[in-house]
């Protein structure tokens, strides 16, 4: 009887003992997946213009902006308003009206959102969006 009970402690620990490397080991992983998200953000800290001063798809994006900045402060913008402008990111065009009369700055955010609503971190939706856009800076 005894070795039985010895053995069912012996798989007991080394149960407990997998399961807290593995979970320690996935949490390693996260904590550098936010280090490196993190590293990509502009910075904008200011809030973005309220979306009910738009309309239709202008409307769309500033929504899109209050809703997932931490994912626009870590694009760039492709109409090159960091350069022209000083812009941060692509979510500095969305603290002031410039995102309105620019579809560069839209479609990067529709296309960011969906690929946000399709569950892919920022890193991916990063390498996506540039994929798409790099071609059109000059």
């Amino acid at each position: 009887m005894k070795g039985v009970i010895a053995r069912r402690q012996t798989i007991v620990f080394t149960f407990i003992a997998l399961s807290v490397f593995f979970l320690l080991t996935s949490c390693k992983g996260s904590k550098t997946e936010v280090k490196n998200a993190a590293g990509l953000r502009g910075g904008e800290t200011r809030m973005t213009l309220s979306p009910i001063e738009f309309t239709g798809a202008t409307a769309h994006a500033y929504e899109i902006a209050r809703e997932i900045p931490e994912v626009l402060d870590s694009l760039h913008c492709y109409c090159e308003c960091k350069k022209n402008f000083g812009h941060k990111s692509l979510l500095t065009c969305y603290v002031d009206e410039h995102a309105r009369h620019c579809d560069v700055c839209q479609d990067e955010a529709f296309m960011a959102y969906e690929l946000h609503g399709q569950g892919m971190d920022i890193l991916s939706i990063r390498k996506a969006v540039d994929a798409r856009f790099a071609s059109l800076s000059h």
